[in-house]
């Protein structure tokens, strides 16, 4: 069977949901949220504002628009005619899952829905940093139905709850990151996918990661030279080759030893490495902590 590498890295990010909630705007507003690099969510159901994330430019959004942020910094949300004053505005709830900003009276200028998702994995910042800043889908309506439905089964306490919030997580992760129109300026993974070149080197190695690849190996996989496809792989995906290569290889071998049941010199082979000892150094170096201990302070239960 054929490896998605955009699948496996949402899996192994083990997403679970924080809440959602629907937000009514009215008038001006602005919302900041000091936020700490927790993935956020939004997608818009009636009107427009405008979104900002850390140092980025701010972006538009209208009616069937949704935006992710893998890790969100200083996120300021505000209304396209911003307030006059430089005020920030605090929702209000009026029911269950609902707020409003703004006047109480009258219908809403903005709806929108909103989402708060943790990452699961010890090393989700090694597998976001692989993922856009950003990602914008517009006019994609099922994006807003698995907003709407995470937001049923978070407020639920139905059986399974939390295996079904991960799975609905997973599924709209990878429809957001493989659907993003205007993520196309930022490096990173699903634009390395969307990349016909790329994108068979991307498979041929998650598809073998205990091959030994070299750069060769992959830009051979690639059609590429070997220089072509160094410059166009460290341009589109944001990262030089072999540095992804380290970075997935890390990321696999601490879910494996997490996983346990298997010892240090399998591991070492699984990931590409000819010996447990130079796996050890490697993976030293990386996690800063050897093999062995992660092991044993990480497993699972």
């Amino acid at each position: 069977m054929a490896v998605d590498p955009l699948a496996e890295i949402v899996t192994l990010l083990q997403p679970a949901a924080r809440f959602s909630k629907l937000v009514e705007c009215k008038n001006a507003w602005r919302i900041r949220r000091g936020a700490m690099g927790e993935p956020f969510y939004s997608a818009i159901l009636k009107g427009s504002c405008r979104v900002k994330f850390g140092h980025g430019e701010p972006i538009v959004l209208h009616a069937g628009d949704f935006v992710l942020a893998p890790a969100a910094h200083d996120l300021v949300n505000e209304s396209v005619e911003a307030p006059s004053r430089p005020i920030e505005t605090v929702p209000v709830q009026v029911a269950e899952g609902h707020f409003r900003v703004g006047p109480e009276e009258g219908a809403a200028d903005l709806v929108m829905r909103i989402g708060h998702c943790s990452f699961g994995a010890p090393d989700a910042n090694l597998l976001v940093s692989l993922l856009p800043d950003v990602v914008v889908v517009r006019g994609e309506r099922r994006l807003t139905t698995l907003m709407e439905l995470i937001g049923e089964e978070t407020r639920g306490r139905r059986p399974a709850r939390d295996l079904v919030l991960e799975r609905l997580l997973e599924v709209l992760l990878i429809e957001a990151l493989r659907s993003g129109t205007d993520h196309t300026a930022a490096p990173g993974l699903s634009r390395g996918l969307a990349d016909e070149r790329l994108s068979c080197a991307l498979r041929a190695f998650h598809g073998r990661p205990a091959h030994p690849w070299t750069v060769a190996d992959l830009a051979a996989a690639a059609s590429l030279s070997r220089s072509a496809f160094f410059s166009r792989f460290s341009r589109i995906v944001g990262v030089p080759p072999m540095e992804y290569l380290l970075a997935w290889r890390m990321a696999l071998a601490k879910q494996l030893l997490r996983m346990g049941g298997i010892g240090v010199d399998q591991v070492a082979e699984r990931v590409g490495y000819g010996s447990a000892s130079a796996f050890s150094v490697a993976f030293a170096r990386y996690a800063r902590v050897p093999p062995a201990r992660y092991a044993r302070t990480h497993r699972a239960d």
